[in-house]
């Protein structure tokens, strides 16, 4: 559902669509979707300065080992979710208040 209000606010197609504001406040709270759209406000911000101004984020050879690995094998994928899965805790620690 983030995901989901990410592309609106970068399409800026949430104000006309009510119907994905009222999806995303089913999930999340009013201060949750402030914190959302200001994320996603923010990372538009650096995209278009950055990519405005060619200013390289990552060096190329660290850019190519991504492309490398855009072909994942499925069930290595599947491997590994199911290994983080098995190994949830059951609960979260409390954040310490420092």
């Amino acid at each position: 559902m983030a995901i989901l209000w990410a592309e609106h606010v970068t399409l800026n197609t949430a104000k006309e669509d009510n119907g994905v504001f009222e999806q995303v406040r089913e999930v999340f709270s009013e201060e949750e979707i402030i914190e959302l759209t200001l994320m996603s406000g923010y990372f538009n911000l650096f995209n278009r300065l950055t990519d405005s101004l060619k200013i390289p984020v990552e060096d190329q050879h660290e850019v190519d080992k991504i492309k490398r690995s855009v072909h994942l094998d499925p069930e290595k994928v599947k491997t590994y979710l199911q290994a983080m899965l098995d190994n949830w805790p059951e609960s979260a620690p409390t954040p310490s208040s420092d």
